[in-house]
């Protein structure tokens, strides 16, 4: 009886204890003009990721602009809150948990981290759309038991202005959603964010440079987040919370390291080898940590087939040689 009972008490345990120690192994599930479908979430599961963020859009005309359009007939399905919607049913139907997180767009690709306004008057009216963004897309979070909700994306002068404003923001979220919360600061902004303690996580676009190469070494980039890491850790003990890569990846380009936010330039020479060593680099180096919870790769295009390739110098990893690297990763984390 006493061997029924521990081999009992094996079976209900292990893989819970498993499950629980698993990081976020995430991907930047990309808006598209259509629906999502099963073989769409398929190769998701075939990356062994277990959360997707859904990002749905908001658009401001420009930087002195107050007013946030959404949710509109104009815009992709998918960054709709019907869009949004669907692809968390199919991504939960699937077995992969959710992050929402929207996010704004600035017209002609201005970086949102210049967002400010210049008078009382206008940041009040940008603070009121903000909050009915936000609010709207909680609603859709709580309405789908969603395990994670990120509140603003890479939004410095917006949080440096007005961190009243946003303070007030999580605690409205919280009246709503009852999941986890967190905010995806920029790389250079992350340090300043004063309300990391109202959070569950600290939320980091991971865009550190980290070296100057062409194709850097695995040992070159560990070499170069030694700095970057310390500085992290040492916030994250400070606040007590965990730390979690909101975005994460790099460009298959040469000089990927250098400056790994770039996304304008189109005539980089592909290169494979700097994607995958520094996608190496920043798994090997973050995920066995404790006060790492994990991270989402950017970014994951629905129609995998023609997404990618090895003639594609952008972000996605998808048919390229990061992927398997990115598989075999989670498989083990």
């Amino acid at each position: 009886m006493y061997r029924v009972a521990i081999l009992i008490l094996f079976l209900l345990q292990g893989p819970c204890s498993s499950q629980v120690t698993r990081k976020i192994n995430g991907v930047s599930f990309v808006a598209s003009r259509e629906e999502v479908a099963g073989e769409h979430i398929q190769e998701v599961v075939n990356l062994n990721a277990n959360y997707a963020a859904v990002m749905p859009f908001g658009f401001i005309r420009d930087t002195g602009s107050p007013e946030i359009i959404f949710d509109t007939d104009r815009q992709w399905f998918g960054e709709t809150r019907k869009g949004a919607a669907q692809y968390i049913q199919m991504l939960q139907k699937n077995g992969i948990r959710v992050m929402m997180k929207p996010q704004i767009w600035l017209r002609h690709g201005v970086f949102t981290g210049k967002l400010q306004m210049q008078s009382e008057e206008d940041w009040k009216i940008l603070e009121q759309s903000y909050e009915d963004f936000i609010m709207s897309y909680a609603e859709v979070a709580r309405d789908h038991e969603i395990a994670l909700f990120c509140i603003g994306t890479e939004l410095e002068q917006f949080v440096h202005h007005r961190p009243a404003f946003w303070k007030a923001l999580i605690q409205k979220v919280r009246g709503v959603f009852k999941g986890e919360i967190t905010y995806a600061a920029n790389w250079d902004e992350y340090p300043r964010v004063s309300f990391w303690e109202e959070v569950d996580y600290i939320g980091i676009d991971a865009y550190f440079p980290l070296s100057g190469d062409i194709t850097p070494s695995v040992e070159q980039l560990r070499a170069g987040w030694e700095k970057y890491k310390g500085e992290i850790k040492a916030l994250s003990d400070t606040v007590n919370k965990p730390v979690l890569f909101t975005e994460y990846g790099y460009r298959s380009m040469d000089y990927t390291a250098k400056k790994p936010w770039l996304v304008e330039s189109e005539d980089e020479k592909v290169n494979l080898i700097a994607q995958v060593n520094a996608t190496r680099a920043i798994l090997e180096e973050f995920w066995v940590e404790e006060w790492f919870e994990g991270g989402f790769v950017w970014k994951w295009f629905i129609s995998h087939k023609q997404a990618g390739g090895e003639g594609d110098n952008r972000f996605t990893p998808q048919n390229k040689p990061a992927q398997m690297v990115i598989r075999d990763f989670y498989n083990d984390h």
